[in-house]
């Protein structure tokens, strides 16, 4: 993946599409004075680039010296933006709000004050019927505005009727952010520390969860307050692996933007809710549903809603493909698998701009896994060492499963010479972030042992290996290594002698007769 320039307007620039890059042409030569001629300049010359370079940028433009390029530049954003404005007014219900707003500013302001207020009641209807809170506040305020100031003689008992309303939408917003601040802090704990590691996260987390989660709601609850409420209870259960309980908040997230028609509206939190209702299948191994619902994420991926924006078309390619590959992983397809992985890497070159580093992680560490299962061991190395290599203080608990799977990867590649330098190195990780379940302390404990045990002598030790650690796969707190890397199946695999691939299919093909 390229490196990401962390100049803003090269960013801006690059994320445009043609239909935009001729937009801004257009809006911009509307006015023909120098500063707007050499903006024109300086965004052909950006557009040209591969990659920011002050240097190489200034060879290229001939009207711009040095000490005017950033007053150039700062005005060039401003004017793509503005571009962008005009040409994407129509596209969200955000930006039509605002737009309106706008006008009912400046109506405002050229003392038309009936004209404004006219307007601010469209902007009311259209905010509440899209539950858009944020706007009633800001329509209101202007509102009480015009009515402290001025003797319109729009409507008697206006006082009441506007305080009621003023009440009631702070009512709602102060609820909505309590449930956001408690939704949005789960998450980001679940980002940088992964599932709860034993009793004391797991109580940690009850504990501040109770704590934080509202019990009082005065009213019947608003879209987004169900939908922060059932985003809360999601990462509540999916840190501490209740996956049942994962299951029933996400379905209810899903079905929430079916019953209020809100898709279109915020198609950002449909395509995260989805995400999380196919990932809720696949822990819960509910293979016929996790199918079901990945094909109506996939007929989603075609509509225009999903194509929109760019943010929607990044997202929803990222949670289709990182779903797909959980299926080849679960049914054992690795090399299956494999055939997809050129054209996830071509989208995350062209996406790199928008495609933060937590997503990237986790699709290294799945092809990773995709070449482990196929037998590929050195390619599922190179992987693994971009996650190992890369200093992100994000996914603690992926991370020690990466070093845990390049450790298994070398043995398999009988790199006895490296091992032990390898099992120092992966311990003292996972020990560090405390990490480390039964099932990780007896893979270490063999590990070293192995290397003492001729390959003709190895079976038996495998097989009591097998014995100690069979009796975790379904205890809650020893599930993620399961879901990170199936250390039950890769045994299994040594003790029946069998591929893995072959031990994974069997289990997936005898979990659907049931």
């Amino acid at each position: 993946m390229p490196n990401r320039s962390t100049d803003i307007l090269f960013q801006l620039v690059h994320s445009l599409e043609k239909a935009e890059k001729r937009n801004f042409k257009l809006y911009i030569t509307r006015s023909s004075a120098n500063q707007d001629l050499k903006i024109i300049e300086l965004f052909d010359a950006l557009d040209k680039l591969s990659n920011y370079d002050e240097a190489v940028l200034l060879k290229k433009l001939k009207s711009i010296q040095k000490p005017q390029l950033a007053n150039i530049k700062a005005h060039l954003y401003k004017q793509v933006l503005a571009s962008l404005r005009v040409l994407k007014s129509s596209d969200s219900i955000d930006l039509q709000l605002h737009e309106q707003l706008d006008y009912a500013r400046i109506l405002y302001n050229k003392g038309l004050y009936l004209q404004s207020l006219k307007i601010l009641e469209k902007v009311k209807e259209l905010a509440t019927s899209y539950h858009q809170d944020s706007f009633l506040i800001q329509a209101i305020s202007l509102e009480k505005k015009i009515e402290t100031l001025h003797i319109t003689r729009s409507m008697q008992n206006r006082a009441e009727q506007l305080t009621a309303e003023a009440e009631e939408v702070n009512e709602k917003r102060g609820m909505i952010t309590r449930l956001s601040n408690l939704a949005l802090k789960l998450y980001s704990f679940y980002i940088k520390n992964g599932h709860a590691r034993n009793e004391e996260d797991e109580d940690g987390i009850k504990t501040f969860f109770y704590e934080n989660l509202p019990t009082d709601f005065p009213h019947e609850l608003s879209f987004y307050e169900k939908l922060y409420l059932y985003q809360s209870y999601t990462w509540f259960a999916f840190i501490r692996q209740d996956f049942l309980m994962y299951y029933r908040y996400t379905q209810k997230w899903v079905d929430l933007f079916k019953e209020e028609k809100m898709i279109e509206i915020v198609p950002g939190h449909y395509i995260k809710g989805m995400h999380n209702l196919m990932n809720a299948h696949f822990d819960l191994k509910n293979y016929k549903k996790f199918n079901e619902t990945l094909d109506k994420f996939e007929e989603f991926a075609e509509t225009p809603v999903a194509n929109q924006h760019d943010n929607t078309r990044v997202q929803t390619f990222i949670y289709l493909y990182s779903a797909k590959l959980n299926k080849f992983i679960n049914r054992g397809k690795f090399k299956d698998g494999l055939a997809i992985v050129p054209h996830i890497e071509k989208k995350l070159n062209e996406y790199y701009l928008f495609i933060d580093k937590h997503r990237v992680l986790v699709f290294n560490y799945k092809i990773a896994t995709l070449y482990f299962g196929a037998g590929n061991y050195e390619r599922c190395i190179d992987y693994l060492r971009k996650i190992i290599n890369d200093n992100v203080d994000l996914r603690n608990d992926l991370q020690c499963y990466a070093r845990l799977l390049h450790l298994i990867a070398h043995y398999e590649l009988g790199n006895v010479d490296i091992m032990e330098h390898l099992i120092k190195a992966a311990y003292r990780f996972m020990a560090r972030m405390q990490n480390l379940t039964v099932v990780e302390e007896e893979m270490f404990r063999f590990l070293k042992r192995s290397f003492y045990i001729s390959p003709k002598k190895i079976q038996p030790e495998f097989e009591k290996f097998l014995e100690k650690i069979i009796k975790f796969e379904t205890s809650r707190f020893e599930t993620r290594s399961y879901a990170y890397l199936d250390i039950f199946s890769w045994v299994e695999s040594k003790v029946y002698q069998k591929p893995l691939d072959r031990v994974i299919r069997d289990k997936y093909l005898k979990s659907k007769r049931r």
